[in-house]
């Protein structure tokens, strides 16, 4: 545990010109007297860790001081093989540079952990692409890759409906979302964040400048925030529901994930028989007839009229086909 904590401790250091006792005791989970100890013994076992006093004191490494990976423990080495998405940077065109630093970084094991790429790949397998469907690799996907990893400008050209619109981007990050590939930019000219699908650029090209990233753009962050918005900004239509517990259950997995942890919030007390009644946004009369039939029993519509309506009709053409 503590050896661990030593090798977190140089690796904070190596990071950062300096930190402050208090910055490494809030990073490490511990004491500010456990770091005065750790930096003591890390002193003694021959890492230059030195100490400044006053208020902008703090600890940092002598000398340009780097560790070497051979310090990994085995948990830490097959973790690190984890990070590696093999599709992801093939379409992406990275499949070399990620094969090369693969082996620098093998090389650079203890010979009781080369075993750990290994292991990692027989037990964890990540296969993003969506079932039933063949994914396609947007043919302009590694130019975009390229100008992301070199923060480089793009003018791009996209369908938009029937026409083609051209924007100069400051393209941020890349998403792999059930094998379907966006780009987070920046627009240029107007110095706000948008998504775009890339199998729908037509044109591309990789412009020689430069642009300054925002350091506190957070790629994860603006896309869970994206997403939830588009998922909210399609539920135009409200149906009043009935749910048993067991349709309680069931309303997550049948219809959009964003509607039904709203909906479920904002419902009512149980009946005596443990049923509920909440209002669910959905898409549209029909999206919601199809997505609702496969609650089945476990939920009744009580408004709108012409939806209820048409469920009683189902209901009763059941019944003629499986009734004696």
């Amino acid at each position: 545990m503590r050896a661990a904590r030593l090798i977190k401790m140089v690796l904070l250091l190596q990071s950062r010109p300096a930190m402050t006792a208090a910055e490494l005791a809030q990073e490490l989970e511990v004491s500010e007297r456990t770091v005065t100890r750790d930096a003591q013994a890390l002193s003694e076992a021959g890492v230059p860790v030195y100490a400044e006093r006053g208020r902008t004191g703090g600890y940092r490494l002598v000398g340009g001081y780097r560790t070497r990976l051979t310090g990994l423990a085995r948990g830490e080495a097959e973790a690190l093989f984890l990070s590696g998405v093999p599709g992801a940077l093939r379409e992406m065109g990275l499949e070399d540079v990620a094969s090369a630093a693969r082996l620098k970084v093998s090389a650079a094991l203890l010979p009781a952990l080369r075993d750990a790429p290994r292991a990692a790949a027989q037990r964890f397998h990540l296969d993003a692409p969506a079932w039933f469907r063949e994914p396609e690799v947007p043919r302009l996907l590694a130019a975009v890759a390229d100008a992301v990893w070199d923060d480089r400008c793009l003018s791009v050209r996209y369908a938009r409906g029937d026409e083609e619109v051209v924007r100069e981007l400051e393209p941020y990050g890349l998403v792999l979302k059930a094998g379907v590939w966006y780009l987070c930019a920046r627009v240029a000219d107007a110095g706000v964040f948008r998504t775009y699908r890339i199998d729908r650029f037509v044109a591309v090209k990789v412009l020689t400048d430069r642009f300054s990233r925002d350091e506190s753009f957070d790629l994860p962050g603006f896309w869970d925030e994206q997403a939830e918005r588009f998922a909210r900004s399609i539920l135009r239509s409200e149906v009043v529901l009935r749910l048993s517990p067991a349709g309680v259950r069931a309303l997550p997995h049948a219809v959009d994930p964003v509607a039904a942890r709203d909906a479920l919030a904002g419902a009512g007390e149980p009946d005596a028989r443990g049923w509920v009644t909440l209002t669910l946004g959905v898409e549209s009369e029909d999206v919601a007839h199809t997505q609702l039939t496969a609650l089945g029993a476990e939920a009744e519509v009580v408004s709108p009229a012409s939806l209820r309506a048409r469920f009683a009709r189902d209901a009763a053409r059941l019944a003629e086909l499986y009734g004696t």
